[in-house]
């Protein structure tokens, strides 16, 4: 049996730890590389004691001086059109923001970022840092800003946690810059889950969590943490007839985040299937038409090359003797009830481009299931302005 010297031993024990390091350190630049890879694999804080061995003071004062370094003011400048079109003074705008990663990636709500022509940064203080917009999401409200000059220290990461293990009156936090006052703390629970609310498009966000801690102009597009620091949602909305709060605010689940943010990051905008149609609920014609159901999506119209009219879906059209003819009406895809709108856009976040849908429809009274392959629309927001 061969049998190793101590000097080989240790020769073989040092090139062991120096692989190890150099692993470690390797892998570690691999991750912060990829987006939400640090920021999603920080270990828990060691400066935050464990909630259930603090008092609710403490944890406010740890959760705050750990996190709310990682937490910045967004300042934004969109150029508004007048009456006749021409763009008239700038207009200047604030919300927050989660750094996320080393490179100075920072997510936010897409609603703070939509056509703006400047952005800048504040880590707090005077200083701002120029940033650009990396991409955005209008359907779930979420995008993502870069700073373009980072400051000489090392950047705070707001680490994630997980939306899907949540509880009715869990604590929570909120830091961000109500009235453009910098990192502002407000503290709550959770006072509700699972509630649908609409992007500024219309489209309805699913699952998001509603809290009781202070939300205010300002607050939208940063965190909303647990006890321990991690964020769990983005702030998007508040509920109230007055426009501050009202002690009913909404975020956006981290779970959302986390699978929008990395292709923001990597193509800058979401690529989702779409049917090319324009549509309308039936529910919401009431007797303005008598319709053979009294639920469906009625097809106004369909985009000449898209899925929808390559599949032989009709939209309206107008008869010889000047007659609307009523276009098909989607009352399922794959089997699934379609009632409205929201229904649809569900069945396409189920579904990737290239993917083929049956699609069944009213057609003259009768029931017909039409195939029909799905394929891109180009999203509004693309990677590069603000810069």
């Amino acid at each position: 049996m061969y049998k190793l010297t101590a000097r080989q031993i240790l020769m073989v024990a040092f090139a062991s730890a120096v692989f190890a390091v150099v692993g470690v350190i390797g892998f570690q630049q691999i991750l912060n590389r990829l987006p939400f890879g640090s920021a999603a694999t920080v270990a828990p804080l060691a400066n935050i004691t464990d909630p259930a061995l603090a008092t609710d003071e403490q944890n406010n004062i740890e959760v705050y001086k750990a996190i709310s370094p990682g937490v910045v003011n967004i300042s934004s400048t969109t150029m508004v059109r007048g009456f006749f079109g021409l763009l008239v003074e700038p207009e200047e705008g604030t919300c927050s923001g989660s750094i996320i990663d080393n490179q100075g990636d920072i997510v936010t709500n897409y609603h703070c970022i939509e056509s703006v022509q400047k952005l800048t940064v504040s880590l707090g203080g005077g200083k701002k840092y120029p940033a650009r917009v990396v991409g955005g999401d209008p359907d779930t409200d979420l995008a993502v800003i870069r700073m373009t000059e980072l400051p000489q220290q090392p950047l705070t990461l707001v680490p994630l946690g997980d939306s899907d293990k949540l509880s009715v009156g869990q604590k929570v936090l909120a830091i961000g810059n109500p009235f453009g006052l910098d990192r502002t703390l407000t503290t709550g629970v959770i006072s509700g889950l699972e509630r649908p609310i609409r992007a500024q498009n219309n489209r309805q966000i699913e699952g998001a969590i509603q809290t009781d801690a202070s939300i205010n102009p300002g607050n939208s597009g940063g965190p909303l943490l647990d006890s321990h620091g991690r964020m769990i949602g983005i702030n998007s909305q508040i509920l109230s007839p007055s426009g501050a709060s009202a002690g009913v605010g909404f975020a956006i689940p981290v779970s959302i985040a986390k699978r929008i943010v990395p292709e923001l990051v990597r193509s800058g905008s979401i690529q989702r299937p779409n049917l090319g149609i324009r549509q309308r609920d039936v529910e919401s014609l009431g007797n303005q038409a008598q319709l053979p159901v009294s639920s469906g999506v009625l097809i106004l119209a369909t985009q000449p090359g898209g899925p929808a009219a390559n599949a032989g879906l009709r939209g309206l059209v107008e008869t010889e003797d000047g007659q609307v003819e009523l276009g098909d009406i989607i009352v399922a895809i794959d089997g699934e009830k379609t009632d409205n709108n929201d229904d649809i856009y569900k069945m396409m976040d189920k579904h990737h481009i290239g993917d083929t849908v049956n699609v069944e429809v009213i057609r003259r009274g009768r029931r017909m299931t039409v195939p029909v392959r799905l394929t891109q629309v180009p999203n509004s927001r693309r990677r590069g302005n603000g810069e």
